[in-house]
Order: structure tokens, then C-alpha cells, then sequence
């Protein structure tokens, strides 16, 4: 069953707490406001439940992608979403925000500096308690407000946050009730006077990389971690933005990056919502290059998108993610 409650929390944070071991399920605790007063606590996760217990964690200092745009604006509070594609809904498959395996194991907190996960969220709540410009952004699922109750942590009444803030999606055991798609959680953090936004993603090295697109559920077939694989195609270019009159023919580029050659008889590409456009039965030689143009509904947006690989399984291989600034020159091609 997906999460009751999902949505973004446009706020300010007001304080911070670190919870390390020996709590059972220690916690970095966030006390934030929006703003209208009303005060939130945000609850983000640094120690697995289940084995293996360390997160993995991302952070991108200089995070560009099209959910940006869609956020709400800064400081107003909590906006539920739909999960679905097209909003501000997160999913760390479908969405094309990073490369999974970029993802790093960190412990909760340790001695010494800038060496676990409590430190890495120090630096960048750090930075946004500096800025009074700065817009923070936690997705996730929110809990209360709790009347006549006062939050455990931080005192305020009535109690009232958010948690889950981390993938969710792909568990197994006593949390696969939770999954779902397009409801991941995540920090994101606008820097106004850098142009510039940073984000931070979280999950648990139980959860699976590979996901029903209906239930979120581990595909028990599939292999459950995001390792690129040694024969591989990947999406090298897009022309998202063609010269001339709409309808344009939009067109992708992808390459065959391994050392041998590879058919690509049932593979799939896939846009922003989901139209899916048959890649030509061809033999693409090793280091050689296709250009597949649009149609068949998939339609490359000028306004930011995605483009997601599938092999003849229905199984991510690749995808990117463009912004609507990369799309806004005619004519030219976006490299990824």
C-alpha cells in the first residue's frame, strides 16, 4: 500500500538534532517553520532497520532537473502530491534523477570529520541555516498535526512533520506495504543567490532497483541492484528542441559503449509520461552510434523531460533528464 500522506514541505529550518547510536532507530531531527508559523519536525533516517543497516546516500551540490520548476513556492508550507509523472512527485527509478550507482554507503555517526551520514546532512542544513534566502524542500509522507501534543523532540504544540524522507519503494519484509511509485522522499534545497540548487537522496541497500510500475514491489526476476551492466547501451544525446514549425521530430542518440555488438530487437525508449517508442531491430556495432526519431506518441517536451532505456524485459538500462533551459535553444542538441 503506497504512503497516506505524500507530499512537499516548503520551508526554513530553525534547528537541528543529532540522534547516533544507542538510540534503536536514531534519526537527524529537523525543527522547521513556514511561512505562516506553523512548525514542523522533519525526521530523516541514518540507520537501517533492516540489514545491511548503513543508507546509501547521494548529495549533488549543483542539482539541475525539470522538478525543480515544479516545486511550490518557497516557505509555504505543506502541499500534498500526486504520485505520478508531470509533478513534483519524486521516483528514484523512473525520474531520472541520478545514477543509482552513484549512491554511497555511510555509517550514521562516527568519530572524526566529514566521515558519516550525520556529518554530510550537517553541511548542507548548515548552509541553508546560513542563507536566510535559502528555500528548503523535504518530500515525503507527513504525519498530525498531533493536537493538544507536543512534538518529542522539539517541544512545539501541536506536533506535526514529516518522515520518509528516502526511498520508498522496492523493500521487502515488514516495509513492502509502503512501496509505491513516484512517492520517493528527498532534501532539496534552493540557493537563490547562487542560482544554484543542491538536493540529497537516501535509501536502504535492502530495497530493490528494479520496481513494478504499478506497485512498486521488487521485480523477483530482475537483478536487485543498479550495476550497469558490461554490454551496454546508453543514451548519448537528444535533439529535443528541432528547428521549425510544431510538430517537431524530435530525435535520440544512443551508443553501444560496450565491446561488442548488440541487437537491439524488443528495447524500448520511454519519455516523460510513459509513451513508449519501439528502437529499429538493428545490430548496433560495438562504439557505433544510433539516432532514433520520435513518434508513436513519445514526444520530447520543451519544458524539461526525461528519457528512460528499456531492454526487451521491460528493465531500466539507462536514462537522463533534461531542464527546460537545456531544451530552450532551437536546434540544438543536448549532451548527456
Amino acid at each position: 500500500m503506497p504512503l497516506k500522506n505524500y507530499g512537499v514541505l516548503a520551508c526554513s529550518v530553525v534547528d537541528r538534532r543529532r540522534e547516533g547510536a544507542p538510540d534503536d532507530t536514531p534519526h537527524y531531527q529537523l525543527h522547521l517553520t513556514d511561512r505562516a508559523g506553523t512548525h514542523y519536525r522533519g525526521a530523516v533516517n541514518v540507520l537501517s532497520q533492516q540489514a545491511p543497516s548503513e543508507l546509501l546516500f547521494l548529495a549533488i551540490d549543483d542539482f539541475r532537473h525539470p522538478v525543480t520548476a515544479q516545486l511550490p513556492p518557497a516557505g509555504s508550507g505543506w502541499t500534498e502530491l500526486q504520485s505520478k509523472p508531470g509533478t513534483a512527485s519524486l521516483d528514484f527509478i523512473r525520474g531520472n534523477l541520478f545514477a543509482p550507482e552513484s549512491m554511497r554507503k555511510l555509517p550514521p555517526d562516527v568519530i572524526g570529520p566529514d566521515n558519516d551520514l550525520s556529518d554530510r546532512l550537517d553541511h548542507y542544513i548548515g548552509r541553508a541555516m546560513g542563507d536566510s534566502t535559502a528555500a528548503v524542500y523535504l518530500l515525503g509522507e507527513r504525519w498530525g498535526p498531533e493536537h493538544n501534543k507536543r512534538d518529542k523532540v522539539f517541544g512545539f504544540e501541536p506536533g506535526n512533520g514529516v518522515h520518509d524522507i528516502h526511498m520508498n519503494q522496492g523493500s521487502v519484509g515488514r516495509f513492502r506495504s509502503s512501496n509505491g511509485v513516484w512517492q520517493d522522499g528527498a532534501l532539496i534545497i534552493h540557493f537563490p543567490a547562487e542560482s544554484r540548487w543542491a538536493a540529497v537522496f537516501l535509501a536502504f541497500q535492502s530495497q530493490a532497483w528494479h520496481t513494478d510500475d504499478r506497485t512498486g514491489d521488487p521485480i523477483e526476476t530482475a537483478p536487485a541492484r543498479p550495476v550497469r551492466r558490461e554490454a551496454e547501451v546508453r543514451i548519448l544525446a537528444a535533439m529535443v528542441n528541432p528547428k521549425g514549425p510544431s510538430p517537431e521530430r524530435e530525435s535520440v542518440t544512443l551508443i553501444n559503449a560496450s565491446p561488442e555488438p548488440i541487437d537491439l530487437r524488443g528495447w524500448q525508449l520511454a519519455d516523460s509520461a510513459d509513451h513508449m517508442l519501439p528502437l529499429p531491430s538493428e545490430l548496433v556495432a560495438a562504439g557505433s552510434t544510433l539516432v532514433v526519431r520520435g513518434g508513436n506518441g513519445f514526444a520530447l517536451g520543451n519544458h524539461g523531460g526525461a528519457i528512460t532505456l528499456l531492454d526487451p524485459e521491460g528493465l531500466k538500462v539507462d536514462g537522463v533528464s533534461y531542464t527546460a533551459a537545456e531544451a530552450s535553444r532551437e536546434g540544438w542538441t543536448v549532451s548527456f
